[in-house]
């Protein structure tokens, strides 16, 4: 069945979906604020079923291709939740050292689109690291209302020491070039913000619609940034200026890009937020970013 896009939906359900997907409201607070939309609570279920993520229609590359090997991977995090897990991937046929990405997932975990992101990533000749940050409360549900409601429940300042473990791992990965790259989606773009200014070594960073660091804590960053927005999203990037004064004021090497007309979690091609023609473009960036700054 053809799914709807974004711009099918009433701007004001659109509106709800956000603050229902980053925890604002729960389910009913989207039922109940739809109703003032949609005709009736039906109506407003509806919208809320189809938007919800199809991640099987989505998949573009298999978790059994030939083509990359992956498995689950365990790594000490003394300073954070004491092991980070999540998956490791990379090419199947590796021919000397390789550049490595630590993919960084939205609010719900190590679900099955954010696999696909890494399983992307391994078919374009990286060695990729995605944690998942829900591991210490038993690991992504596998049901996305599940997830978001244990992501409040983690110790956000161990999760980020957990993250810095991550790219340690990949710093020091046997078959990576020790160049390590991040690129993360939502609370995964902030995560990225983030540890540009505690890891001076972070080779590039790519941040999707991500909260902004501090502005005081932006002077730290050495790493060259690729920061992209939605242009239909208030909430993010309401943000911005104060960044990108700060970036400027610290001399930091950076590009963002802002698409206009696309909504928060228009890379996410499983869900009708998904835009196709802005998420090509702002992948091919990525990807060219990361060939640039950690093939070198």
């Amino acid at each position: 069945m053809t799914r709807k896009t974004a711009n099918e939906f009433p701007p004001g359900i659109m509106k709800l979906f956000d603050l229902f997907v980053h925890g604002d409201i729960d389910r009913r607070g989207f039922i109940d604020g739809a109703k003032t939309v949609a005709v009736g609570a039906a109506a407003a279920t509806a919208f809320l079923e189809e938007l919800q993520p199809r991640f099987a229609a989505a998949e573009v590359v298999k978790r059994d291709d030939p083509r990359i090997a992956g498995k689950t991977l365990e790594v000490p995090s003394p300073d954070g939740n004491g092991t980070v897990k999540g998956y490791f991937v990379h090419p199947a046929k590796v021919d000397g050292k390789l550049p490595t990405v630590l993919v960084i997932h939205e609010n719900r975990g190590l679900n099955p689109h954010i696999e696909d992101i890494a399983r992307r990533l391994a078919l374009d000749n990286f060695v990729v690291f995605a944690p998942d940050a829900l591991a210490p409360l038993g690991g992504y549900p596998g049901d996305e209302d599940k997830a978001r409601e244990l992501f409040p429940k983690l110790d956000q300042a161990k999760t980020r020491n957990d993250f810095i473990a991550a790219f340690g791992a990949l710093k020091s990965c046997p078959i990576g070039n020790g160049k390590v790259g991040a690129v993360g989606f939502c609370y995964g773009g902030g995560v990225v913000n983030f540890l540009a200014t505690k890891l001076p070594d972070l080779a590039a960073g790519v941040p999707f619609y991500g909260a902004q660091p501090p502005a005081e804590e932006v002077a730290k960053i050495k790493s060259p940034l690729l920061i992209q927005y939605a242009g239909v999203d208030d909430r993010i990037n309401a943000g911005w200026p104060a960044y990108e004064t700060a970036l400027k004021a610290a001399h930091v090497d950076y590009q963002a890009f802002v698409y206009p007309g696309v909504q928060h979690g228009f890379n996410n091609d499983t869900t009708p937020r998904y835009d196709p023609a802005a998420a090509e473009l702002a992948w091919k960036r990525t990807v060219d970013f990361f060939n640039a700054h950690l093939r070198a």
